[in-house]
């Protein structure tokens, strides 16, 4: 519930906050993803918990949950949840969401690349999602990290159909683990501490461990991943009988 002693502000005040058009919030009000606010006289005025809740929805977005996803899981959000309730969820997701995107145009986009990028060049960052498209010269562009490996993987002398198959199979398992390792935090570590009514102090200290889990688990995946590699060529180089 909103406390008198927080800040409320209009939906105008709110959009702004949240770096959203008041279109954007209206609609999503529309789908249900925010309590109605509360009314002084005629107008509607909104709190910390709903600025929490569009926090939320925009990193579920950043995870890549379509929107109907993303109304399923905030409709699993108690309506009076607080502003820490929120920001719990929004801890257990935010490990596995994508790093945000940047607008550019061209010039810029060509200045992060180091050169001017060919169409075709331009065309295989688009493949790879690093690279979107918007029109009239805009771009929505990865971090620089993704762009710089994306940059590697084009410039290498080898068929690009094969670095989109390998891309693939990477992504399928990729896909495969974060999922599994969701459910396993969910299940394991947020279901226990809601079951025992788990105390503020134990809730941040959540929200710390949560939002330390993205490297830790990056490491562990490619430490594992680097392992799984050196275990396939080994087998295959023992198959084939070649001198070691």
């Amino acid at each position: 519930m909103l406390n008198a002693a927080d800040p409320m502000l209009t939906v105008d005040e709110l959009a702004a906050r949240a770096g959203m058009t008041v279109r954007t919030v209206r609609f999503y009000a529309g789908k249900g993803m925010l309590p109605p606010p509360q009314l002084r006289g005629r107008v509607g005025l909104y709190g910390p918990e709903h600025l929490a809740r569009l926090d939320l929805i925009r990193e579920l977005q950043n995870l890549g949950f379509t929107l109907a996803a993303v109304e399923r899981y905030m409709a699993r959000l108690e309506p009076d949840a607080t502003v820490q309730d929120i920001a719990l969820h929004g801890a257990l997701v935010a490990p596995w969401a994508a790093d945000e995107y940047e607008e550019m145009d061209r010039d810029a986009v060509d200045r992060r690349a180091g050169r001017r990028l060919t169409d075709a060049e331009l065309g295989r960052l688009v493949m790879l999602h690093v690279l979107e498209d918007l029109g009239a010269g805009r771009f929505r562009v990865a971090s620089a990290v993704e762009f710089s490996l994306a940059l590697e993987l084009v410039d290498l002398p080898m068929p690009f159909e094969l670095l989109m198959d390998a891309g693939e199979v990477i992504n399928k398992h990729a896909d495969r683990i974060a999922l599994d390792l969701r459910k396993l935090f969910a299940d394991r570590v947020l279901r226990p501490y809601r079951e025992h009514g788990g105390l503020p102090e134990e809730r941040e200290q959540l929200i710390v461990a949560l939002r330390k889990l993205r490297p830790a688990t990056t490491r562990a995946v490619v430490t594992a991943f680097q392992q799984a590699v050196d275990r396939a060529i080994k087998e295959a180089v023992d198959r084939s009988g070649a001198p070691r």
